[in-house]
């Protein structure tokens, strides 16, 4: 159970980065969660930390009004990492300085570390981070030493070693910082003594264990998309209580090419997995009511009323159930506002929008605490296939927000074929791309544990492989020539990304001799299409979606 795990907290200031420190302690098998500034002391103190780390932020801890935290919080006995605007904060409310800097410190800088400072252990003399500060700790507070500089900052870090308190002027949480996991390894596993008991397989245990106790004889109802949360969740769910979980799969008609048989050869009655699985064929239900609709919005909620009333359908038919279970992940917990103090991105997804009059007595959440790493880790450990646990993001409309304008069968068809090249292609040239870099590394699948596996499919990627990415149909048509012949036919827009959290994104440098390839396909073998678009726009100002 959570409660027994040992835990470091993180203490949002509002920082852009807040997801990224709990999801770079949790890959050092540590147990984190996020919490407001806000946070009474006392609850803190409930939680029995065995570390704390305070994030950066936009405002100047000086400032009247800007975030702040109690002196008490340093006394708590725990070690405590500031991060930026947490490090100038700990200087500033225990008795330091911190003051305007002449020259805004921004991009990767080099430092000097001291080897001396437990923080820095392993870590070169001579290293680069990701500073981002208009600030800087002008004088330290009592007992604190300065451990790191730079030619700007003469406090890149700072340390008290007797209490435990240690500040970083910059963000190691950030991959522009390449010793920056090493350095909060150093913290949570050294510094905070943490064991590293925070594992995947030890959760799906504890977790199957869990379900199982709280839903005893019930029934359990899961809207299974295909995607990677929900299928996790059927597949944690499954192993728990079997027949007792019923899964509605819902084909509406704008999934990727395949998919949907795809979903139902893992889950259905010849799949390895155990439970009642239902699938709606509704795609014709779904192109009637879309016919003539071009405007982004109201398809979108076209495509979410009609699922609630063909799940709604199938509620019926499958009478009361006991449990709504749903793939809520914790990035949804924190952007939602319910964890840290950044701003509300979304609004959380409990019931998902589905009808209030779905008769069941509780929601199970069993990924709440999982960020999207994690989720995919636990499908492995489930034995639910790399194809499926790594699958591309995809939006909840499906295709019917990468077809602009009105959507037909015949657009989605398109859609589809283009799509696949396309998604064939990149997965090709990674493939050759792994084979050239890892030798035989990876050669018997049959061998590969889980973390080889996970690693395989995170780690080991060509430098340009995208984040995301998609075929999209335009609704531009265009004049062409093919086999001699006058041709005016649609123009398809590839679309792909390099992101960490999908708030931001850039194109990805995807080599063009692939983006040949895939143009050269798409025009031989999907009829209707004569021109290949690649978007290059990056968010903002563009979305990573087209619509």
């Amino acid at each position: 159970m959570l409660q027994d795990k040992e835990k470091v907290i993180v203490i949002d200031f509002g920082g852009q980065y807040n997801q990224l420190v709990a999801r770079r302690v949790r890959e050092c098998n540590v147990y984190c969660e996020i919490y407001s500034y806000k946070t009474d002391i006392e609850k803190i103190k409930a939680m029995n930390p065995k570390g704390i780390i305070l994030t950066g932020g936009p405002a100047s801890c000086y400032e009247e009004g800007a975030a702040t935290c109690s002196p008490e919080l340093f006394n708590l006995g725990v070690p405590v990492l500031g991060l930026c605007y947490g490090a100038q904060l700990m200087n500033h409310v225990l008795g330091g300085k911190v003051e305007r800097a002449s020259a805004r410190e921004y991009g990767k800088t080099e430092i000097v570390t001291d080897s001396s400072s437990a923080l820095f252990k392993g870590v070169p003399e001579n290293t680069t981070c990701w500073m981002s500060h208009f600030d800087y700790i002008s004088k330290m507070a009592p007992g604190f030493r300065s451990v790191a500089h730079s030619d700007n900052c003469p406090v890149a870090a700072c340390e008290n070693r007797e209490r435990n308190l240690y500040g970083i002027q910059f963000h190691p949480e950030v991959l522009h910082t390449p010793e920056g996991s090493k350095m909060l390894y150093n913290f949570v596993r050294g510094i905070c003594g943490c064991s590293g008991d925070w594992r995947m397989d030890t959760f799906v245990e504890d977790s199957i264990r869990d379900i199982r106790e709280k839903v005893g004889n019930g029934k359990v109802l899961l809207a299974l998309s295909g995607g990677v949360d929900s299928s996790v969740v059927a597949g944690l769910l499954s192993r728990a209580i079997g027949k007792q979980l019923t899964c509605v799969f819902v084909d509406h008609g704008l999934l990727r090419k395949d998919e949907g048989d795809e979903v139902e050869a893992v889950f259905g009655p010849k799949g390895n997995f155990n439970l009642n699985f239902v699938r709606v064929n509704a795609a014709d239900r779904y192109y009637i009511k879309l016919a003539g609709v071009s405007e982004p919005e109201r398809k979108r909620k076209i495509i979410g009323e009609e699922f609630i009333r063909v799940f709604e359908d199938e509620a019926k038919k499958i009478g009361k159930v006991d449990f709504l279970a749903q793939g809520t992940i914790y990035p949804d917990v924190v952007e939602s506002g319910l964890g840290g103090e950044s701003a509300v991105i979304k609004s959380h997804h409990n019931v998902g929008g589905l009808p209030d009059h779905v008769d069941f007595k509780e929601i199970i959440e069993p990924l709440r605490n999982l960020f999207k790493d994690e989720v995919r880790k636990a499908g492995l450990q489930l034995g639910i296939p790399a194809e499926l646990v790594f699958r591309q993001p995809f939006p909840g409309p499906g295709l019917g927000v990468r077809i602009m304008g009105d959507i037909s069968a015949e657009k989605v068809k398109i859609v589809q074929e283009a799509d696949a090249i396309y998604r064939e292609e990149i997965a090709k040239a990674a493939k050759e791309w792994k084979k050239e870099n890892t030798g035989d590394r990876f050669a018997d699948e049959s061998k590969l544990s889980v973390d080889e596996i996970f690693s395989r499919e995170r780690d080991f990627n060509p430098p340009w492989m995208p984040d995301q990415y998609f075929a999209a149909l335009t609704n531009v048509r265009s004049v062409g020539v093919m086999g001699d012949e006058r041709t005016y036919d649609y123009a398809v827009a590839l679309r792909a990304v390099r992101t960490l959290d999908f708030m931001t994104a850039e194109a990805a440098d995807i080599p063009f001799s692939v983006l040949q390839t895939v143009m050269s396909r798409i025009i031989n073998e999907v009829r209707g299409v004569n021109r290949v678009f690649y978007d290059l726009t990056s968010k903002p100002p563009g979305t990573i979606e087209l619509e």
